[in-house]
């Protein structure tokens, strides 16, 4: 059995530990100390149920044409959690019918690039015992090292189909896909097996249409199968690691409105490691493979995605085939490099195939890339001068796709540390090189982009006193001259007692874009790709609240204010998309251009008349989202819940920002409040 015992000293940052854990090393587990002697012990039997019965109520604005929206609504529902433990390694996890409720609401949000937001996961049941499903496709901490073939936040997504209205119908949309029932087993063996396997049944949902007192039903979401199992040995005392994952996805497809998803998708892979020398060196080797089949209208669907863009007149090694039921694909990555010491660093490489497609229960942003990268470091963990510790980074990267294009490369210089007062700072620069953009043009040719310079920096105070703060900031430059990005954000956090916490996280950010896509329509029998000028600005706060007024009984509160606002100018139209001169990529066309109250209207022949039209792009945005949750356990392992959250949003097309107006009226939007109470009663038999 691996042990250890450690207690941290917070008033001077210190940790003392049972078993001496070095600080030169990377690893932890494997130092811990070993218990031995332990025999002839009896499993004990483990088989607790968790049964929960909910009431919710929600009031909403009433729209007295809307035979939807009459003001409130409520539900009562209930599911049951379960743990069973089948052998002292291995424990089954199950929920039928899961709620959550009393998760935090996700961040607030402007996405206007190509591709799918990643957010955290934050349910309970899919958190724990996560780490065996991990597989991601990638090192380190990069974005690299969101992209796995399990992403579970694709259980209980939004439906993925919105049916076209008519002319006075109104429509009743789930929020997202109900989870009939889930299980995992997970565990790992005495002799160095992890097991992980998780199966989760999702419902076909409805959304509710009514015209003129005439309602009718249309499924936005077949009912679907996910299937994860992912498996790993260990051997020479953890120094080699052997693994593989495989992935399902099987949807229930009746209806026509939705062949352009998937019916099945799977992927697998094959990674191993090993450590030696004290496992200061490591090397390892990950793999994967992806097959998706459909109707054609879904693999037309998969090929002409943000992940590949197979339409792309400029790209000879892909093909959009329009017959195509079925697409297979691989990826893998590959890293060498030292992880123990003062100095670190290592070399690497990733790729994905064009045809590589995991996003029906993984998440990945794009396929179609080979990267090549490396990094060193050194690290003093010894106080010296005024640190206590401190580190710096280099790293530098290239990428070409399968086409043997490169498409970016770039190096950054980081680090930082703490010094001996405890306080800390961050900070780093990285240098962009042009390269060319697959999706800039949402499916045309490649875009070329400017090179540009980052920088970032961070300054923590002490964080073992009671009151700490943070301050940061971010900023980028563009060679077009006009591009340039300013970030500027801050923290508090306050712990009056030990029971209480109180965090403000204000953020504010100017990003000016000269090249901001904006629409692709057609003129002539030929594509126009239309961009812009953008002047965002985005300003927001995120406030947390704990308090356990008893060990039995507490409160957390969050909530985001969040409002940003985009202008829109300097109209252009795409001409040259890979022209190695800024100016020569494309032309600008303000002379060409009239509005009405909707729309942006195009005279690219110079006739006096409207040759195409696009409604302006100009955008105000504004959200305030918020959780407060009482918790209460009325007795060892059952929990009554109250929540309140409130969520108020609008939105517009002016583009002007204004933080006292543009706040004034986000708090008098009228909001929509939801009201749950909800209890669970545990049993152990």
């Amino acid at each position: 059995w691996g042990l250890q015992v450690a207690r941290y000293f917070y008033r001077n940052n210190e940790w003392s530990m049972w078993q001496f854990y070095p600080s030169s090393v990377g690893g932890f587990v494997s130092y811990f100390g070993e218990m031995q002697g332990m025999t002839g012990l009896e499993t004990p039997r483990q088989i607790e149920l968790l049964p929960y019965s909910l009431s919710q109520f929600s009031f909403f604005p009433d729209d007295p044409d809307d035979p939807f929206l009459d003001g409130r609504d409520g539900k009562i529902a209930g599911g049951l959690d379960g743990k069973i433990g089948i052998t002292s390694d291995l424990t089954l996890n199950f929920t039928v019918n899961p709620d959550f409720g009393q998760v935090e609401a996700d961040p607030s949000e402007v996405n206007l690039s190509a591709f799918e937001t990643f957010f955290q996961e934050k349910r309970p049941f899919f958190i724990e015992g996560s780490n065996i499903f991990t597989y991601t496709l990638g090192f380190g901490d990069g974005s690299d090292s969101r992209e796995s073939l399990f992403y579970s936040r694709r259980l209980g997504r939004q439906p993925q189909y919105e049916p076209d209205l008519g002319d006075n119908e109104y429509m009743q949309m789930p929020d997202n896909t109900s989870i009939i029932a889930a299980a995992k087993v997970t565990g790992k063996t005495h002799n160095g097996l992890s097991i992980g396997v998780l199966n989760a049944f999702t419902a076909r949902e409805r959304a509710a249409i009514e015209l003129n007192g005439v309602r009718r039903k249309e499924i936005v979401e077949p009912a679907t199968n996910y299937f994860v199992g992912r498996l790993q040995k260990d051997f020479s005392e953890g120094n080699t690691s052997i693994g593989g994952i495989a992935t399902a996805t099987n949807r229930d497809i009746s209806s026509e409105n939705l062949r352009f998803l998937n019916t099945a998708a799977y992927t697998g892979g094959f990674d191993v490691r090993h450590n030696w020398h004290n496992k200061d060196y490591w090397i390892s080797l990950k793999t994967a493979f992806s097959r998706i089949e459909g109707d054609p209208e879904a693999l037309i669907e998969a090929q002409t995605s943000s992940r590949r863009y197979f339409q792309r007149p400029d790209a000879p090694h892909l093909t959009l085939d329009s017959t195509r039921t079925s697409l297979d694909g691989h990826a893998g990555a590959f890293g060498i490099g030292r992880s123990n010491g003062h100095i670190q660093g290592m070399l690497g490489g990733t790729w994905r195939s064009p045809g590589f497609e995991i996003n029906d229960l993984g998440y990945m942003r794009s396929a179609d890339r080979i990267l090549q990268f490396s990094w060193l470091s050194y690290r003093e963990w010894n106080p010296q001068w005024i640190f206590r510790e401190y580190r710096m980074n280099l790293n530098q990267w290239t990428g070409w796709n399968f086409d043997g294009e490169q498409t970016f490369r770039g190096m950054n210089v980081n680090g930082g540390g703490r010094f001996a007062n405890n306080w800390q700072f961050w900070g780093g620069t990285e240098l962009e090189a042009s390269g060319l953009d697959a999706s800039g043009l949402r499916g045309g040719p490649m875009l070329r982009y400017q090179g540009a310079i980052y920088s970032w920096w961070s300054i923590d105070s002490d964080d073992t006193k009671p009151f700490q703060f943070e301050i940061g900031g971010f900023n980028s430059f563009k060679d077009d001259d006009v591009s340039r990005s300013r970030e500027f954000y801050g923290g508090v956090q306050w712990r009056p007692a030990k029971s209480m916490s109180l965090s403000l996280q204000p953020f504010f950010n100017i990003n000016k874009r000269d090249l901001q896509y904006v629409e692709t329509t057609e003129f002539s029998n030929a594509d126009r790709y239309i961009f812009a000028r953008i002047d965002q600005k985005t300003t927001g706060v995120i406030v947390r609240l704990n308090y356990s007024i008893t060990p039995t009984l507490s409160f957390q509160y969050y909530g985001q204010p969040f409002v940003s606002a985009g202008k829109y100018s300097h109209y252009k139209r795409i001409t040259d998309s890979r022209a190695e001169r800024y100016e020569d990529r494309f032309e600008n066309i303000d002379d060409e251009i009239s509005k009405n109250d909707d729309e942006v209207l195009i005279d690219e022949d110079a006739d006096g008349n409207s040759d195409y039209s696009f409604e302006i792009p100009d955008f105000n945005f504004q959200e305030f989202r918020s959780n407060l949750v009482v918790r209460w356990e009325f007795r060892p392992g059952s929990t009554m819940y109250f929540v309140w959250a409130q969520q108020r949003d609008d939105s517009f097309n002016n583009g002007n920002f204004n933080f006292r107006r543009n706040v004034d009226s986000l708090f008098g939007i009228d909001p929509e409040n939801i009201f749950l109470l909800k209890f669970n009663y545990w049993f152990s038999l």
